[in-house]
Order: C-alpha cells, then structure tokens, then sequence
C-alpha cells in the first residue's frame, strides 16, 4: 500500500513538472509573439507606455512636501521624471500653498516645470485668468500655461465655454502662446469639442494601454493617476509627451 502510494506520488509529481514547464515555454512564446503597449516597472507601481520617450508628473498641495533632487534622480530602464505641472492657483482667489516651493526646487532640480490653474467654471474667467498671472508668473523656457477644465459647478454650458474662453485670451495675450487645455475625454465632448479644438490638449484617460480614445489631437496624457515616485509620499498622477526631444524644446516657452 505504500509503495503504491509512492508510486503514484511521483507520477503525479512527474507530470506536474511536464506541465509547468509547458506554461513557461507558452508564456516565453507568447512574450515574443506579442509586445504590449504597456511595460511594468515595479518601482514606479503602475504600467508605463512603451511607445513615449518623455516622461513627467502633476502635482498640487495633496503631495504636500516632495524631495525633488530624488524625483529628478529616479530612472529606471531609461524612465525617468522630464517635466512636472504644478498647480498654482483656483478660481479667483486660491493659492496652491506649496506651489512656489514646488516651482522653484523642482527647476533647482534640472526638471521642466509648468503651472496650471484649477477652472471654476460659474464665476469670470477674467478674473480667474488675472489671478492666474499674478501667482504663476512663468519664464522662458517653462512649459505653456495649463487651464484645467473638468467641473461645471452649475454654469449653463453657454456660459462656461465664455469664461474658458475670457480665460484663455488673455493668458495667451500674456505669454504670446496657446495655453494647454487640460480635461478628461467625457468631459471635453460634452463641454469643450467643436469650441476649443485649436488649443492643445492635455487629455486624462486611464485603464487604456497605447493612446487616449479620442479622435483629436493632443500634446500630453494623463494615464495614471496612481503612480509611485522616490521623493514623493503620496500617489501620484503620471503622463506622456506625444513627441520627441525636439518637440518638447519647441512647445517651451521663448
């Protein structure tokens, strides 16, 4: 009876063995076959885009303090932190706390910065956009001005596109460049399509492995937002430049 059972053990154990070793020459050919769109670095703790050479952050006061010399520092297979935006201001008359710390240590750190203002959409865009100037004051070589523009917050689509609009004419007048427009994909069809399709677009789309789901063009993407960064505490938002090195130098402000 025991030897039976031995027996019988090791046949079972035998074809246990033939069995994984199959699953691992499927997995190897498999790999081959296909290349995703996304590669998985553990220490960033999220899928990278595989097809995007220019790699960076957004940040606000939720990060709190950030150790930038460690965040311009991490680099793995070649990734690394190129540019961060950062919120400067909201409506008419907030300040993002951290947002001159942050400003400054991260160029002190060698990344590319840029400041971006949070729209409320139901009060002037005019005054929003002179707030904006008045904190974010950006200089040659920062990326373009971000207008972020995600919440209604109970204007009447009529009158949210005019202040957009208000808002963006003047920083553009300011800067003598576009400003970017930053939005999620449901929210740019059913508010800014049609109206706003000559600005650059900064698109938010997650759960997606190659490119955001949209038909018009755009400049960034926001296609994480629970990444992992040395430096940083917290979660963190993570995007892709969609272009080259040359590319990104023109799009700097001159």
């Amino acid at each position: 009876m025991e030897k039976k059972v031995v027996r019988i053990g090791k046949k079972i154990f035998f074809a246990t063995g033939i069995i994984a070793l199959l699953a691992v020459a499927a997995y190897y050919i498999s790999d081959t076959a296909y290349r995703p769109a996304f590669l998985h670095y553990p220490a960033f703790g999220i899928d990278i885009p595989a097809n995007y050479s220019i790699h960076g952050i957004d940040v606000s006061r939720y990060q709190k303090e950030i150790g930038w010399p460690d965040v311009k520092a991490m680099n793995i297979k070649n990734v690394r932190i190129d540019f961060v935006f950062i919120k400067a201001t909201e409506g008419t008359d907030l300040t993002d706390e951290y947002f001159r710390r942050n400003i400054s240590a991260a160029k002190k750190a060698g990344i590319k910065t840029g400041a971006y203002h949070f729209f409320i959409g139901s009060v002037s865009g005019n005054a929003q956009a002179v707030h904006f100037l008045e904190t974010a004051e950006l200089k040659k070589g920062d990326l373009p001005p971000v207008l972020d523009a995600e919440s209604v917050n109970g204007a009447s689509a009529t009158d949210l596109q005019q202040r957009i609009a208000d808002w963006l004419t003047i920083v553009e007048k300011k800067y003598k460049t576009k400003p970017i427009i930053y939005t999620n994909i449901d929210f740019y069809n059913s508010f800014l399509a049609g109206r706003f399709d000559h600005y650059p677009l900064w698109i938010a789309h997650y759960l997606v492995k190659d490119k955001p789901r949209i038909e018009r063009s755009w400049i960034f993407w926001q296609h994480n937002e629970k990444g992992n960064v040395d430096g940083i505490r917290t979660n963190v938002d993570f995007n892709v430049f969609n272009g080259d090195s040359l590319a990104f130098q023109k799009l700097l402000l001159k």
